[in-house]
């Protein structure tokens, strides 16, 4: 967005000079020669496109007090009290200069002023105001998203990031229908959470939710689990037992880990998905049952189909649609606000008051912003869970978190960057964002970006 910037001063070379610097930036210049043009202008700014104000103290002639000034300060900040003002005057006034930047001036320079110290002011000015905006959007988009989710059953989902809340939503949409739908993501990430959401507002959600981590169960074992046994039917089986498919009757049927599945288990559950139909082990009757199947992997499926290790029509019928839950290095708005949840439900256990107040610390919140998270969301409650066990002060510092020193993760966007090219941008830059994207050849918002995931505060 091109700035716009507002120039008041009763002097047409000093508008001159202050457009010709601006315009050299290219940024938008209007220009006001009285306090009342200035305000008839920012009243027409119905869209508040004017981004900052260059103002003067003085406008009558033989004036130095800087009353006028002060007056016109007052009226703007009233119309639009975030708007930037930086103030100019020939007359110095120490105690003047110091009361209107306590109420909210950014900066007071002194006529001539020094253009190098003037655009280097407007350029964080600008900056700031363009990163409070984009927060600003980002906050009225997530509150949209949480209104719009209000209706939803989350089942405690303690969500931010707009990946999720995506997610979120999409797991509502489809869970009243009878598709199947295959969740994707890496170990610890929240596939079991997701199976949860969609189960509890689906149509059967009064039925029972029946969870089968197929990978915990030995090869020869997941079948008579799957399906059940007749007594008889295998060594030790000494009577009848159901097996989890026929208790997931009227529900929800969650196979997790759906690759470590056997293949002569994958082309039984076909017929379970195809017919509906199955059989305990050692019968030969055909049982009916009505459910939904959620399954689950980390695994890459296609890759497992042209080793062999999996059924494709098997695939494709798990397949209906895709969940994806990303990493929570994809996710760091969610970072903090799950380690304070974690934090919450550990405190709520604890027996001493001591132990309930824990909180984490700047420096342990920039810890966490900052790991990698490879063990995702089941890490980080692992952290939170021993920070707040062996921390011996009310503030959980970055130590005790016990975090492995490790490089934060790269971000792939447009170009690939690292934190420290970012840092060392941003220093050379002496933190004027502007300059530092152009550097890395990036635009302000990427690099706003890019410090947003890599935890950099300038």
């Amino acid at each position: 967005m091109n700035p716009i910037i507002l120039i008041i001063d009763d002097h047409i070379e000093v508008r001159t000079a202050l457009r010709m610097l601006c315009e050299l930036q290219d940024w938008t210049t209007l220009e006001a020669e009285s306090p009342a043009a200035a305000i008839a202008l920012l009243r027409q700014d119905a869209q508040q496109a004017i981004s900052l104000v260059v103002q003067d103290m003085n406008f009558s002639l033989d004036t130095t007090s800087g009353m006028e000034g002060q007056e016109l300060f007052a009226q703007i900040r009233a119309l639009r009290a975030d708007l930037p003002i930086v103030l100019l005057t020939a007359w110095t006034h120490l105690e003047q200069a110091v009361a209107l930047v306590r109420a909210g001036a950014a900066d007071y320079l002194q006529k001539p002023w020094d253009d190098v110290r003037l655009l280097t002011i407007m350029r964080n000015l600008l900056e700031l105001s363009e990163q409070r905006r984009l927060a600003y959007a980002a906050q009225q988009q997530l509150r949209a998203h949480t209104q719009e989710l209000s209706h939803i059953e989350r089942c405690g989902t303690v969500v931010k990031s707009a990946a999720m809340l995506d997610l979120i939503r999409l797991s509502a949409r489809i869970a009243n229908s009878d598709l199947p739908a295959l969740i994707t993501g890496p170990n610890g990430a929240g596939k079991e959470h997701i199976a949860t959401i969609v189960h509890a507002n689906s149509r059967v959600r009064g039925g029972p939710m029946i969870s089968v981590n197929c990978g915990a169960i030995p090869a020869e074992l997941i079948e008579s689990e799957l399906f059940g046994a007749e007594a008889g039917a295998y060594t030790g089986a000494h009577k009848a037992r159901i097996g989890k498919i026929e208790a997931a009757d009227g529900g929800t049927l969650f196979l997790d880990e759906i690759a470590n599945l056997p293949l002569a288990g994958q082309m039984k559950l076909l017929r379970v998905l195809e017919s509906k139909q199955f059989e305990r082990l050692g019968s030969g009757k055909s049982r009916s049952v009505s459910l939904r199947v959620l399954s689950a992997t980390n695994a890459d499926l296609r890759a497992e189909i042209a080793a062999g290790r999996f059924r494709e029509d098997l695939y494709y019928r798990l397949n209906g649609i895709e969940l994806r839950v990303p990493p929570l290095a994809e996710r760091r708005d969610d970072i903090l606000p799950l380690a304070e949840h974690f934090l919450r439900i550990d405190s709520s256990k604890a027996d001493s008051t001591k132990a309930a107040a824990k909180r984490l610390s700047a420096d342990a919140q920039a810890a966490l912003l900052n790991h990698s998270w490879p063990g995702n969301v089941r890490e980080l409650r692992n952290s939170i869970q021993r920070a707040a066990l062996l921390a011996s002060d009310v503030l959980i510092s970055a130590a005790d978190l016990m975090l492995p020193k490790a490089s934060p993760p790269k971000v792939q966007d447009d170009d690939e960057h690292s934190r420290e090219d970012i840092v060392r941008a941003l220093e050379t830059s002496a933190g004027v964002v502007s300059d530092a994207a152009h550097a890395l050849g990036l635009t302000r918002q990427s690099l706003y970006r890019r410090m947003q995931r890599f935890g950099i505060v300038r």
